[in-house]
């Protein structure tokens, strides 16, 4: 069973940094794609950032860019989303999501993600 666990969510004043991760286990293809995903009250569904595998190409979406960084533990199955210059328009839940045999990682559309995660809270005070 394929599971996926966020945690490192929490409260923090602009300007600050947090860093998630998201521990994934329980399947054996090498060809997937591991996404951030947030949802603000009352917003739809974003996505942040993501990272595949076996090549580590990333992206990253415009209203992160330079701010948010993705990387990977490959060996402990974890990834990670450094979140730095938060501001309080980063205030959302957080989830992590994979993608197996992923086509094009740019498009980050949540229906083609096959396994998500139960969410971090992240909140930004100004």
């Amino acid at each position: 069973e394929v599971q996926l666990v966020e945690s490192g969510g929490g409260l923090v004043q602009a300007g600050g940094s947090l860093r998630l991760s998201c521990a994934a286990s329980g399947f054996s293809f090498d060809n997937y794609a591991i996404g951030w995903f947030r949802q603000a009250p009352g917003k739809e569904r974003e996505g942040v950032s993501c990272i595949s595998s076996p090549d580590g190409s990333t992206f990253a979406a415009d209203s992160v860019k330079g701010r948010f960084t993705i990387s990977t533990d490959s060996a402990k199955m974890l990834v990670y989303l450094q979140m730095n210059s938060l501001k309080p328009e980063d205030t959302a839940v957080y989830s992590c999501a994979l993608q197996a045999f992923p086509g094009d990682i740019a498009t980050m559309r949540p229906y083609e993600y096959d396994y998500w995660g139960q969410g971090t809270q992240v909140t930004v005070s100004s």
